[in-house]
């Protein structure tokens, strides 16, 4: 009895914000216009395909840049004192304070063609460069406004690393690189695989950066999805189907991701 009464908050929570939102995408997914089953909506996703394959490249590539960017940072915080960890942590985490429309606004007067880059370089001579309405552009945005979620996972991982384990390798005879490869490397995937996750969804889902460091010249599928809903090609039903199919290309995605964490997870503590 107590269980239920604890749990129930939670329950409808889950009802009005998780369930019901879902139940209406499926409705209006599966439905058309007299309220009649159909898959014709279904059907008409396959029109976005080359902005769906736009949108999961984006994000293959901000998933990619950050990790490479955010594990030698997360792994350099680690390996500080703790005092200038917690500094380094706050300082990294710090954007992530800050409202998401605020930081673009400010990177569109940095890289457009009178912003504060071009400014820079034309000051010494060289030519102007069009950074905004480019595929770079929203990369750019996703990297810089993600890879905190890349960092702090990796992080969590590396600083529980069982220093026990490292120094028996020392003892060994290992060197820095075979340590790292070996043991540091295969213990940090979780971290890696959380950090994945973290960045390549939002990433695959956002539509912020597209509007407005891609000029609207780069859709996309949440792009589509938002004019589906609120602009002029109003049609809700082709929206939740195109919502219902990007929630299966991420179900998708985790279920992989998630397979290969536990498949690696298991040849790390045979290896160990």
């Amino acid at each position: 009895m107590k269980k239920r009464i604890v749990l129930s908050p939670y329950l409808m929570w889950s009802v009005f914000f998780i369930i019901s939102p879902l139940s209406l995408i499926f409705l209006f997914a599966f439905t058309n216009v007299d309220g009649n089953f159909t898959v014709s909506n279904l059907k008409n996703v396959f029109i976005y395909s080359d902005v769906f394959l736009a949108s999961v490249w984006l994000g293959i590539i901000s998933t990619a840049i950050c990790l490479f960017a955010g594990y030698p940072l997360a792994y350099c915080v680690s390996r500080t004192k703790p005092r200038i960890q917690k500094i380094l942590i706050t300082l990294i985490a710090m954007p992530m304070w800050m409202n998401l429309l605020l930081k673009t606004y400010a990177w569109v007067t940095i890289l457009e063609d009178n912003g504060l880059i071009n400014k820079l370089i034309s000051f010494f001579g060289i030519e102007r460069l069009t950074m905004m309405n480019t595929p770079g552009a929203v990369i750019f945005g996703m990297v810089y406004s993600f890879v905190t979620y890349m960092i702090l996972p990796i992080y969590s991982v590396l600083i529980k690393t069982d220093k026990n384990i490292i120094e028996a390798a020392q003892d060994l005879g290992a060197n820095q690189r075979e340590i790292f490869f070996k043991i540091t490397l295969p213990l940090s995937v979780p971290g890696i695989i959380s950090g994945i996750s973290m960045v390549f969804i939002p990433s695959v889902s956002t539509f912020v950066f597209s509007r407005m460091l891609g000029g609207g010249t780069n859709l996309l599928i949440a792009d589509i999805i938002d004019m589906q809903f609120l602009g002029s090609a109003y049609n809700p039903r082709l929206g939740s189907a195109i919502s219902l199919v990007l929630m299966a290309l991420v179900f998708i995605f985790m279920g992989i991701i998630n397979s290969f964490d536990e498949n690696k997870a298991e040849k790390t503590m045979i290896a160990l």
